[in-house]
Parts: C-alpha cells; sequence; structure tokens
C-alpha cells in the first residue's frame, strides 16, 4: 500500500490539481458502474485519498465531493447499462474483463437484500460494480434506485475516505501500517460475499439431493 501512497504522490507532484481529480473521478466512476470496472482498487483508493488528505495533499472537502459524485453517477450509468442490455449479459462468453461468475454472485446478493443491494453493495467490491447493472435490468423504478444510489454513494465515500483522514491525524507514520488496515477491510467487506457464496453452496445441494 505504501506503493501506492507513493504513485499517487508522485502523480499529484507531477501533474496539475485537475488532472489528478479528474483521474481520480475516473477510478472511482468506473468501478462504481461501468462493467470491466470491478477490478480497480475502489475501497483502498479512498482510504488512502484520505490518509493524503491528512497530509494536505487533497483539500478534503472538494476530495468527499468529486468522489462522492464519481460514485453516484458511475452507478446511475451502470443502471442505465443494465436496462439496455438486460438478460444479454448472463449470454455473454467470460473473459479477461468479465466473468459470469461475478454476475451470479452479484445477482445472488441482489436477490436476497432487493433495494437495499444499491446501499450494501457500496462496501462488497464485486457487488459495487454489478449491483446497478442488475437493478437495470430488473426495471427497478429510477427515483428508488436514484434514492439509494445517493445513500449508498454518500455512506461509502465519506466513511471510508474520512477513516483513513482519521487515522492519519492520530497515527504516526499511518504509511507503515496502512496495508493492514486495508487488509482488514477487504476481509470484513468479502464477509456478506462469503456468507452468501456458502448459502447458494448449500441451496444447490439441497436441490441436487431432492433430485436424487
Amino acid at each position: 500500500m505504501e506503493f501506492l501512497t507513493d504513485a499517487i504522490t508522485e502523480f499529484l507532484k507531477s501533474s496539475s490539481a485537475v488532472i489528478a481529480y479528474v483521474a481520480l473521478f475516473g477510478i472511482v466512476f468506473a468501478e462504481s458502474g461501468v462493467l470491466i470496472g470491478f477490478f480497480l482498487p475502489g475501497d483502498s483508493l479512498l482510504i488512502t485519498l484520505g490518509f493524503l488528505a491528512s497530509q494536505e495533499l487533497f483539500n478534503l472537502p472538494l476530495l468527499l465531493i468529486t468522489m462522492t459524485i464519481a460514485a453516484i453517477t458511475g452507478d446511475s450509468v451502470g443502471y442505465a447499462f443494465g436496462r439496455r442490455v438486460g438478460p444479454n449479459l448472463f449470454n455473454k462468453p467470460d473473459s479477461k474483463f468479465f466473468k459470469k461468475s461475478n454476475l451470479q454472485r452479484a445477482h445472488n446478493f441482489y436477490t436476497k437484500y432487493g433495494a437495499r443491494t444499491i446501499v450494501l453493495a457500496r462496501f462488497v467490491p464485486f457487488a459495487r460494480t454489478f449491483a446497478p447493472i442488475l437493478a437495470g435490468m430488473s426495471n427497478m423504478r429510477y427515483r428508488t434506485f436514484l434514492t439509494y444510489n445517493i445513500v449508498g454513494g454518500v455512506g461509502w465515500v465519506f466513511s471510508v475516505t474520512l477513516l483513513g483522514y482519521f487515522l492519519g491525524k492520530v497515527i504516526p507514520n499511518l504509511d507503515h501500517y496502512i496495508l493492514y488496515i486495508i487488509g482488514a477491510i477487504l476481509v470484513l467487506s468479502a464477509i456478506p460475499a462469503v456468507l452468501e457464496y456458502r448459502s447458494h453452496k448449500k441451496h444447490q445441494a439441497k436441490e441436487a439431493s431432492e433430485k436424487d
């Protein structure tokens, strides 16, 4: 994680502030709702940006506003894409950037939690990208989607970024420990996915035994 911190710091030194914010906007935008964005470092990026803001390398209010807009608009684009493409995604062959298994896991998550998925998925890496697409595919009312989208976008960006900011203020040399902090966040965010996977496997086993 020191590499990510150093990379962003060097990027800030070698480019204008406008270019830096535009680039970061693009990353969060893509990770929030563009199909190939699921591999981008959403949580780790936000907590790193929060830490860098605590070192006065970013303006915290501007950072929060920019990343929140990116998250909300990214989800809205994902919703529009899902509504347009529909169930054809399930027929799309696997590729380097697309795995149907990720879409299926997000679908199971969405089926279980309904509209709340738009908020909850913000904190689950694989679901964060696919949840708005599934909402569009299922023809969720856009007004309902937008409400959950705004709540989830604000909650995710503010909580993770401010966590990095306040830890940067109270822990000396946080960059030496930030990898462990991000690891803990990733583990916690993976818990719903693991539980859902186990539930799915149990359901499959039950169906198989009933057929036998």
